[in-house]
Order: C-alpha cells, then sequence, then structure tokens
C-alpha cells in the first residue's frame, strides 16, 4: 500500500507539479498512511514531513465553523439571529452596487440582516478579491485597511458568494463565547484533540518547522518566498489564520470521521457532523467555476455544476465534505467508505492544475489501496 502511494508524491515532487508535499490518512482505526516527498524549503536537504508546520489557509474555515456549532449546542448562539446581534459594527456593511462614472464605488444598505447562518453558509454576500473583480477593484480605490469594511456585493441569502463571512463568524465565536478565538480554539477544539502545533501563532521552535511559500520563478524553478501571516494580527482570522501540521489536523479530520468524537473527546454533537455533511444552501449552489481576480493568488476554481455546502465543507456525489487552503493544502472527510484524508504543500497560486492533479492521484491511490487488503 504505502509504495503506490509513496510513488505518487515523490512523482509529484520529481515532475516539478509541487515544491514538496505530504500526504496522510486515517479510518475508523486510525492513522493507515504518511507519507512525504520533497524538502522543507526548496534549495535545502532538510525533508518535509507530517510534523513539518504549514499555514492551512482556508481549512482554518471548518475548526472556526467547529466552534460556532459548538456554541449553538451551548444554547450561546442562535444561527437564525442577525449577525449584528452579536457584532453590533456589522450592520455597517454595505453592498457594493458598481462603480460611478467617476470610479467612485457606489454603496447602499442590504435589502435584509444577514443572519449567523448566512455566515456559516457563505450566502452572506461577503465576497474576496481575488475571486472578485468589484471587490479587487474596490480595495484599489478605497484604501479599505480593514477586512471588517469590505462591503457586499450581493444581498443575504441571494447567492452564495465565497469570502470573508468566517472572518465574521470568527467575532461571533468570541462575542458569543466570551473568550478570544485564539483562546476559545485552544481550550475548546485543540487541547481536546491533542492538537499541540496548531496555533495562529508560532513559537521559534514551531517556526524552525515551518514550510515556507513557494512560488516558480521566470525559469519555471521553484523558489522559496517570505509570504507569512501577520505575526502581530489586528484580529484572529476565522477565515484563514491557523498554522498547522498535517499529523495534527488529521486528528481534526478523524474527529468529524468519528461523528463528532475523538477517543475520548467529544467536540460536537452527532447531530452537528451530519448537518455539516448535509446541504445547507437549499436551492442555492456552490459556483460550477470562480474565475480568479488575482492569477497570482489563485487559478480559476472549476468545481463542475450541481454542487453545495454543507457547514464548512464543499459537498460531492459520493457524501464526501472537502475543502482547501490557499496554499495547496487539500483534505476529505468520506463518511460512507469511513476514509480521511489531506496532502499538504505551499506554493502560490491556488488550485493550481498539477497540485490538483497531485490531490487527485493521491486520492485515487489511497481508495485503491483499500480495495487491495
Amino acid at each position: 500500500m504505502n509504495s503506490t502511494i509513496d510513488a505518487v508524491l515523490r512523482a509529484a515532487v520529481d515532475s516539478g507539479a509541487v515544491p514538496n508535499v505530504v500526504g496522510v490518512a486515517a479510518d475508523d482505526d486510525g492513522v493507515i498512511y504518511e507519507g512525504a516527498a520533497g524538502p522543507r524549503a526548496v534549495g535545502a536537504d532538510e525533508p518535509v514531513t507530517a510534523d513539518s508546520i504549514f499555514r492551512i489557509a482556508s481549512m482554518t474555515k471548518m475548526v472556526c465553523t467547529v466552534a460556532a456549532l459548538q456554541q449553538r449546542e451551548r444554547g450561546n448562539l442562535d444561527l437564525d439571529a442577525p449577525v449584528d446581534t452579536y457584532c453590533p459594527g456589522f450592520a455597517d456593511v454595505q453592498v457594493l452596487d458598481g462603480f460611478d462614472g467617476d470610479g467612485r464605488p457606489k454603496l447602499r444598505a442590504p435589502t435584509s440582516r444577514a443572519t449567523v447562518r448566512q455566515l456559516l453558509t457563505h450566502t452572506t454576500g461577503l465576497s474576496y478579491g481575488f475571486w472578485n473583480t468589484d471587490i479587487s477593484r474596490w480595495g484599489r480605490t478605497s484604501g479599505a485597511g480593514s477586512v471588517f469594511t469590505t462591503p457586499m456585493v450581493a444581498d443575504p441569502g441571494t447567492t452564495f458568494e465565497y469570502g470573508i463571512s468566517t472572518d465574521w463568524l470568527g467575532k461571533v465565536v468570541e462575542a458569543a463565547g466570551g473568550q478570544s478565538l485564539d483562546e476559545y480554539l485552544t481550550e475548546h477544539i485543540f487541547a481536546p484533540l491533542g492538537m499541540t502545533s496548531t496555533a495562529f501563532l508560532l513559537d521559534d521552535e514551531q517556526r524552525a518547522r515551518c514550510v515556507p511559500v513557494h512560488v516558480k520563478d521566470q525559469h519555471g524553478d521553484w523558489v522559496t518566498t517570505d509570504i507569512d501571516w501577520d505575526q502581530h494580527p489586528d484580529y484572529w482570522a476565522g477565515g484563514h489564520g491557523l498554522y498547522s501540521t498535517p499529523r495534527d489536523y488529521l486528528r481534526f479530520q478523524r474527529m468529524l470521521l468519528g461523528a463528532g468524537t475523538l477517543q475520548d473527546a467529544r467536540v460536537i454533537s452527532r447531530s452537528s457532523v451530519h448537518e455539516a455533511f448535509t446541504n445547507q444552501i437549499g436551492d442555492l449552489h456552490f459556483p460550477s467555476e470562480m474565475r480568479t481576480a488575482d492569477p497570482a493568488s489563485t487559478c480559476d476554481f472549476v468545481a463542475g455544476p450541481g454542487k453545495k455546502w454543507g457547514w464548512g465543507l464543499l459537498l460531492d456525489d459520493t457524501g464526501s465534505g472537502r475543502w482547501a487552503g490557499i496554499f495547496n493544502t487539500y483534505f476529505w472527510v468520506d463518511p460512507a467508505a469511513r476514509l480521511t484524508g489531506a496532502i499538504y504543500t505551499q506554493f502560490r497560486p491556488f488550485v493550481d492544475p498539477p497540485a490538483l492533479q497531485t490531490y487527485a492521484d493521491f486520492e485515487r491511490a489511497l481508495y485503491a489501496s483499500r480495495q487491495e487488503r
């Protein structure tokens, strides 16, 4: 089993598809695969491992989503309450309705008050600039420095628009839970699950294990960069800010596979996990294609038609839930097959076709190996 999957990872590095890669997987009995190929940093000798630290970016969203579901279960959070019930500043968020003849943004009030449920399902109308040209233009013309001043691009509840909703959700969790998000996640998710290397900030020892973000130079060769999260952030980014290791985050995935439980730790209820793998956007759809507004950050993301969103997860026809991070980290949880896995690398742009192929090849090899057992 391992040699076949190892070969997939090694081929991806040898071909130049990725600068490095780690693959991990688990089933109901525990970890069934750990493998890696390539150096932690291109040009250096130290290998990347399952204990290397990666910026997991939007894989943070599922962690923040679990925190919100915990608060709902504890009676502290009403998913159908307006967001401004918990975060009064949200009442000032407007809708961007294009630009006037002088290029100034045209803003108006939304037709309804966005709810916490809409934060969870990316149906508030809030977007990301790297996937929305209007928000990208707004950022250039407004000079706005805070994510929390970014306008919506549609009225709440009218469309699925992937974006900064989970950063606002982090603020909601803080208000409902009475703790800063970093403290809350550590106490209620990371500590119970034994996730000792997952955090918003790194200490010196963790920094030494961190994988740099890579890009390709003009010759098509991988080079390291100093791209990183702000180590003195203005807020704890529930939508993207965590670092973790493949080994650590696999414990979180195993909790989801275990319907909210890992070993003796119950993190959320079985019913909440079931909801996470159930369509939560009704007749709306995850976009079949999201065109890039910033090719250095992301390629076009082509999900295909008819996809749905649960709690923090893109759902596929098999009942699996999956998501990813912008530096090309990818995970999935398959309740039907009782299997979960992930691959990790660190480079831009996101959803680069060779990276997606590596993910698909790893997943295919893992399922094939199980059938051979």
